[in-house]
């Protein structure tokens, strides 16, 4: 089975894939953000939480342990995280887009060329400043009443009181940077050109095949 890329689009493929699944990997999980509150820890995404307050018997607060996504897009805690939601999942989206294509060129012929390579790079450049746009609004989020509860009233834009950054943000970063710079870079090199001898080829296979078709309608 012969492939419709280099050996450096070989890696490119591999590497698009790597990128896309990290990233959007840790879109879904949320371990942006590590807090406590009533003495139990917290975590956050743009859209999702672990650990959230409830009232009780005798109208008291009580943690319950379990992780969920936010009941409607307008229970996001503030807009900044809206936005980075719709940001960063449409980079998601992209990344992973450009990744399966990339891949299925390693197993079909003439699916990418040098010039669909570098337009599939543009679009993994896109993906990947989308998500780190993402990424830089989240911070921007950090003075909502939900968050400064768990971050020890002292949280702010920019200032993360008590809490700390999770794993699952920096992964997002990584990979999206990984995607705007490593990808891209090696997109410009991944397509095979045509060899001009198979376009020849090609061209002179169809001809006889189109003048074959036309004596065989004019004969009598």
């Amino acid at each position: 089975m012969r492939s419709s890329l280099t050996m450096v689009g070989t890696l490119w493929a591999f590497l698009s894939l790597v990128t896309a699944v990290a990233s959007s990997t840790s879109y879904f999980l949320p371990y942006w953000l590590f807090g406590s509150q009533l003495g139990k820890p917290v975590s956050f995404s743009t859209f999702r939480r672990c650990n959230y307050p409830v009232r009780g018997e005798g109208n008291s607060l009580m943690m319950v342990e379990e992780c969920g996504r936010y009941s409607s897009f307008s229970a996001i805690p503030s807009l900044a995280w809206q936005m980075c939601t719709v940001v960063t999942g449409a980079g998601c989206a992209l990344l992973l887009l450009v990744a399966l294509a990339a891949v299925l060129g390693c197993c079909m012929e003439e699916l990418i060329s040098r010039m669909m390579g570098r337009c599939m790079g543009a679009a993994q450049f896109v993906g990947g400043l989308l998500i780190s746009s993402g990424c830089a609004l989240y911070p921007l989020g950090w003075n909502s009443p939900e968050i400064m509860q768990t971050c020890g009233n002292a949280s702010n834009q920019f200032q993360l009181g008590t809490c700390q950054l999770g794993w699952a943000y920096y992964c997002a970063g990584g990979g999206a940077a990984a995607a705007m710079l490593i990808c891209t870079w090696l997109s410009c090199f991944a397509g095979r050109n045509p060899k001009p001898i198979m376009l020849v080829e090609s061209i002179m296979k169809n001809t006889n095949s189109y003048a074959m078709e036309l004596d065989h309608c004019l004969k009598p």
